[in-house]
């Protein structure tokens, strides 16, 4: 087995996979089933034949560049292990981000519910994430993308949360009826400026949505529509992931729309990735 992995490990270096090793291992273990400290205990363990025959296509696909979570078919995320389908966006640790500044201000021990809405839902990751974490959320999780949808659908059963979320497909907020209330409106929308997307890696400027990616000429074109739509709805606040270098803008735009404490939280890499703010008290 360590011969079949180092020797994957090495033509996905080639290809200017980013983590080879990682990836290699986590696709053999996909092929034979195992987790990674099992596949530390069997690393002398023989290939059969069949189990070659599966792991060649699964290696070629990540050589393309093709995301491994569409490889595996799933990915972890906050606490969740979450289904991810091809042509959708793949959840990213950055992204952790946004559920953590949203539980910030959703108290576990309160019984009152509270209403979310995830708007670009994609997987489903951010919304499920956070009513997974809090028993009190109902979730709105909308997207215009049908795939999108439908993993988010997936992802909704696979965790046992369909009595709480409602998935549909829409512009931003439209979908949400007018006499249904909304406490938080978190999203990661389309923030990375249309020139920058074919200068990304492979993995993303190839394989990923365009829709989930593309913000206009300067990124912002998505977050000023949600920003228009979500403020005046918004009973409680707005959390928002953006690019780097994009958090003194967005949190301007917060600030003229009207809400307060408009802050940021950065990313593991420090990194300012989300923005937010609250709604005043007199106009909540």
């Amino acid at each position: 087995m360590v011969s079949v992995i180092e020797r994957t490990a090495a033509w996905l270096a080639d290809k200017g996979v980013d983590s080879p090793r990682l990836d290699a291992e986590l696709l053999v273990c996909h092929v034979l089933g195992l987790e990674r400290l099992q596949l530390y205990l069997q690393f002398d363990r023989p290939f059969s034949d069949s189990e070659l025959a599966a792991l060649r296509p699964l290696v070629r696909r990540r050589g393309l560049r093709e995301p491994l979570a569409w490889i595996l078919g799933e990915r972890g995320f906050h606490a969740l292990d979450l289904q991810v389908d091809r042509d959708v966006l793949v959840p990213r640790p950055d992204t952790e981000t946004l559920v953590d500044a949203a539980l910030e201000d959703i108290p576990e021990d309160s019984d009152e519910p509270v209403y979310v809405a995830d708007i670009g839902c994609g997987t489903g990751a951010v919304g499920l994430a956070v009513a997974a974490a809090r028993p009190q959320v109902r979730l709105y999780a909308v997207d215009l993308s049908p795939q999108a949808l439908a993993n988010t659908k997936a992802n909704v059963e696979r965790l046992g949360l369909k009595d709480r979320v409602a998935v549909l497909r829409g512009d931003l907020l439209d979908p949400i009826p007018e006499s249904r209330p909304i406490d938080w409106v978190l999203s990661n929308p389309p923030y990375i400026p249309s020139a920058d997307i074919d200068a990304l890696m492979p993995e993303v400027s190839t394989h990923e949505p365009r829709l989930a990616l593309d913000g206009g000429p300067d990124g912002l074109d998505i977050i000023r529509r949600l920003i228009a739509q979500a403020v005046p709805r918004v009973r409680r606040g707005l959390r928002v992931e953006l690019g780097a270098g994009q958090a003194a803008a967005v949190m301007q735009l917060l600030r003229e729309a009207g809400l307060e404490d408009v802050r940021s939280w950065a990313d593991l890499a420090g990194i300012d990735r989300i923005v937010g703010g609250v709604k005043p008290r007199s106009s909540a």
